[in-house]
């Protein structure tokens, strides 16, 4: 599909975007919105506030992870990209040379929490125990060598839940937790979506992954973390994510190409208000800076 930058879109492109009203099709701006997973609900939340603000702008929300985003950005095929991850310095190369030029809006915060089974007596983990468990070559394969008994888990084997490789999510507890040259072990089970890690970290009572702060439930256990042992851990929250003293803190970023102009600029300017820094908030996110929100 062709995309339109502040043109009327035909009719038989309209028939596939989102948006939460009805209107003229020959009237509306489409503007395409591509990427991380962790940001595709308050992305979709945005669009559809935003529909009700121009009822002729549509937001086209999709995700498929970071990587999918920025490949997107990369070609010229979205307006905007949506990442957990800063682009990487070959991704921006590779941009420019395909006359590009990504640039970085932070657009708010988020806490990529450790998750467990409710069952699991485990409170907390370093940064130490957390590399034994998700890094090749790590030495905790059971819960047993974590001095933990976890009901339910009768073969006593960790199952690693993670997150595919072209995730910005992955991308970034990999470097931030276990390095640079850090590697997942093999076996992981290796979940498309944010959601789908939640999901069966909850039925699984030997397992443990990680995604964004704003998917957790009632249903499931989040651990308190410390970089080293020793030092006191902290919880994720939103709080905690906007003060950056969660130590798997991250910026959650946007990508335009050059510096918006026209309709984006609108939407981009107005996902950076009071008014959508707040929508963001009630997901579950951290604003980039206080708002005061109803």
């Amino acid at each position: 599909m062709k995309i339109l930058r502040s043109t009327a879109l035909p009719m038989a492109a309209a028939l596939l975007l989102f948006s939460a009203q009805t209107v003229n099709a020959a009237d509306r701006t489409v503007v395409q919105n591509k990427g991380s997973d962790t940001l595709v609900n308050v992305a979709q939340a945005w669009a559809e506030e935003y529909g009700k603000i121009d009822s002729k702008v549509a937001i086209a929300v999709s995700g498929g992870g970071s990587g999918t985003g920025i490949a997107a950005m990369i070609n010229g095929t979205v307006d905007i990209a949506n990442a957990s991850r800063k682009m990487k310095s070959k991704e921006i190369k590779l941009a420019e040379k395909k006359g590009q030029s990504p640039i970085e809006h932070v657009v708010g915060y988020d806490a990529l929490a450790v998750f467990i089974h409710s069952n699991n007596p485990a409170t907390e983990f370093n940064y130490d125990q957390l590399k034994a468990v998700f890094a090749r070559g790590g030495k905790a394969t059971k819960w047993s060598d974590l001095g933990l008994s976890v009901p339910g888990c009768k073969s006593d084997k960790i199952v690693v839940v993670s997150r595919q490789n072209n995730s910005g999510t992955y991308a970034y507890f990999k470097k931030a937790v276990l390095g640079k040259k850090g590697k997942f072990r093999q076996g992981t089970l290796d979940m498309h979506g944010s959601k789908d890690v939640v999901d069966l970290v909850e039925k699984t009572p030997c397992a443990i992954g990680y995604s964004g702060l704003a998917y957790a439930t009632d249903h499931i256990k989040m651990a308190c973390i410390a970089k080293q042992a020793g030092e006191t851990c902290v919880n994720p929250s939103v709080s905690t994510a906007s003060d950056r003293s969660y130590p798997i803190a991250r910026p959650l970023l946007m990508y335009t190409n050059g510096e918006p102009a026209g309709k984006i600029k609108e939407y981009m300017d107005w996902v950076k208000s009071d008014v959508g820094q707040c929508i963001l908030k009630k997901k579950g996110y951290a604003p980039t800076r206080d708002v005061s929100c109803n």
